[in-house]
Parts: C-alpha cells; sequence; structure tokens
C-alpha cells in the first residue's frame, strides 16, 4: 500500500508553489487515492492536474497499481482545516456543535483554538422587532462540524 507520507512529499512542493493547502488525503484499499486540496482563492483544474502529474511522475504503476482522484472540497463539505476558516472569514456559515445544537452567522475571526462568529438574532421590544448582534465563540473542540451556508442573493 502507498504511504500518505509519500504522497505528501510529493505534492508539497507543488501545493507551495501554487499557494495552495492540503485538506484531505486518504489512501483507502486498493491505492484508491483522494486528495482535496484548496486555497484562498479557489481551485482550477489546471492546477488538481498538477498536483496528480506530481504523484503520477513519481510513482511505478508497474511495481504498485493506484488509482488516483485530486478535486477541491465541495461547497457543502464541512470545514475540515484552520486554513479553510480563514478562507471564509466574512461570509455566513453553519456551526454544528457537540451537543447537536446549529448555529448560524458570519465568521469573524479564527485562530488555533476557536473560532467567532456574529449571530443575528430577532427579539421583540414592545410591538416592534429589534435586531441584536451578538459575538460567540466556539472552541474547536466544542465543533462537530462548520459549513459555509450557500447564498444565492
Amino acid at each position: 500500500m502507498i504511504a500518505e507520507a509519500q504522497l505528501v512529499d510529493l505534492i508539497t512542493p507543488t501545493l507551495e508553489e501554487k499557494n495552495y493547502f492540503l485538506v484531505t488525503l486518504e489512501v483507502r484499499p486498493g491505492n484508491n487515492i483522494l486528495i482535496e486540496i484548496d486555497s484562498a482563492d479557489g481551485v482550477k483544474i489546471s492546477d488538481c492536474v498538477s498536483v496528480s502529474k506530481a504523484i503520477e511522475n513519481n510513482l511505478d504503476r508497474e511495481n504498485e497499481d493506484f488509482e488516483l482522484q485530486v478535486s477541491s472540497p465541495g461547497l457543502d463539505k464541512p470545514f475540515k482545516v484552520i486554513q479553510q476558516y480563514e478562507k471564509n472569514i466574512g461570509k455566513d456559515v453553519q456551526i454544528q456543535t457537540l451537543e447537536n445544537k446549529i448555529e448560524k452567522g458570519k465568521l469573524l475571526s479564527v485562530n488555533n483554538e476557536s473560532i467567532t462568529v456574529e449571530i443575528e438574532r430577532k427579539e421583540k421590544e414592545g410591538k416592534k422587532k429589534k435586531t441584536i448582534f451578538e459575538k460567540k465563540v466556539f472552541n474547536f473542540n466544542q465543533i462537530k462540524e462548520t459549513k459555509i451556508i450557500i447564498s444565492f442573493k
């Protein structure tokens, strides 16, 4: 079976050159390799091809056959690495906590331990509704998953 560490070594120069980061790298049974890459500016097909070639040009299929898939993570997929949070600062996200509570708001900041989200809620004040903005901090050890909220406004 092909080692994940070997694959990381093969693709790191290409990722660094193109200013991309690794989201997922899995070697599944049968040497089925799945790689997801991302960047602050999104991912082009040509960059997926570059990462694919970095592997294909350096592994011998006659020695050990493999299947390779290189892509970007889908918009509907939960964040897996801190760089995805950093890339999406200012965007609306949905957070599911370990207690299965759902919170939605604008991602304001991220550090190594937590994220800060601005949550908007409506409160009645007499007959009128008042909009309240509350900053809430979520430690990564409290978060089950975070996804971007896709909006077509």
